[in-house]
């Protein structure tokens, strides 16, 4: 039997979540079971999502399996690091979300995910590059998404009273409230496209927002960004819309565009905030590009 060395990334000050404990506490048992199987288990506090990136790309560098302990948003910093190298990538879901694991089909039940990680071989799938308005850039995993999500996803940052999906759903509630219609610009793969409505995103991963199935026939391994744009509609109708997320049945609405490409450029008619894997990033103009087969992650084959 094979004897793989991991490094674990974990954000210290995660609590836990509606499902169970978070951050190192979620850690402890698997490690003890990877231990236990003779591998060498290392344990990196990052002290923020900068930290974790160096930290991920430091052990990549020294042939460890990187694991990113979190939710989406520390699987993307930890796994987008690794993209592009020869390192291997485990996800510990350890959020409230956990979007991308649960894209990937990555077990929940402690030992049939050491047996994943100690076991299972490296599958190629893609991931995002994002260039900022800035023109820096960021790699990252799941979905890059602009309008009254981000907005809904700043709304809940800003929550003192409230935390986890409480504040996020009343995040959600305010921003859909005072939400006036965007125009939005899209340009995917050189075809530009205007339209007036709620959001854009760009999925690699078909599900985002704490498991809202945005994008139902996306694929992480198909070399091709889902583009769901939500038009303007009444709001009520939007509200209706938004229940139909959980199962994916939104993309039969007329108001819901669904488009595929390589490279998408988002912009709109006023300052909106875009985020990325369930963390707000910058303001539009943003453009996403896939990364084909970037990621060597250890996670089931796909079915069918």
């Amino acid at each position: 039997m094979r004897t793989r060395t991991f490094t674990a990334i974990v954000n210290p000050a995660a609590g836990d979540t509606a499902s169970g404990p978070a951050g190192p506490a979620a850690l402890l048992p698997l490690a003890r079971l990877l231990r236990e199987a003779g591998a060498r288990v290392t344990v990196d506090y990052s002290r923020g999502l900068e930290h974790a990136v160096d930290l991920a790309r430091e052990a990549a560098g020294r042939g460890d399996v990187v694991l990113g302990v979190g939710g989406d948003g520390m699987a993307g910093c930890v796994g987008g690091a690794v993209a592009g190298t020869d390192g291997v990538f485990g996800i510990i879901p350890a959020g409230r979300g956990n979007d991308f694991a649960r894209q990937l089909g990555i077990p929940t039940r402690q030992r049939e995910l050491a047996e994943l990680l100690l076991d299972g071989e490296p599958r190629s799938v893609d991931a995002i590059e994002v260039t900022h308005s800035d023109a820096a850039k960021t790699v990252v995993l799941g979905s890059v998404y602009a309008g009254v999500d981000a907005v809904a996803n700043r709304n809940a940052n800003r929550s003192r009273l409230l935390r986890g999906s409480a504040a996020y759903y009343v995040g959600a509630l305010r921003a859909v409230l005072t939400w006036r219609p965007a125009a939005f610009r899209v340009t995917v793969d050189g075809r530009r496209l205007d339209r007036r409505g709620y959001t854009v995103v760009a999925a690699n991963s078909g599900f985002y927002g704490f498991g809202l199935h945005v994008a139902p026939d996306a694929r992480v391994d198909d070399g091709l960004l889902d583009i769901v744009i939500i038009n303007h509609a009444p709001k009520p109708l939007f509200f209706a819309m938004m229940k139909e997320l959980e199962t994916g049945t939104h993309v039969r609405r007329d108001m819901v565009e669904v488009l595929r490409g390589r490279d998408v450029r988002i912009e709109a008619d006023r300052p909106l905030p875009y985020g990325a894997d369930g963390e707000l990033i910058g303001t539009l103009p943003v453009t996403a590009r896939v990364l084909p087969g970037a990621l060597r992650v250890l996670g089931p084959e796909p079915r069918g």
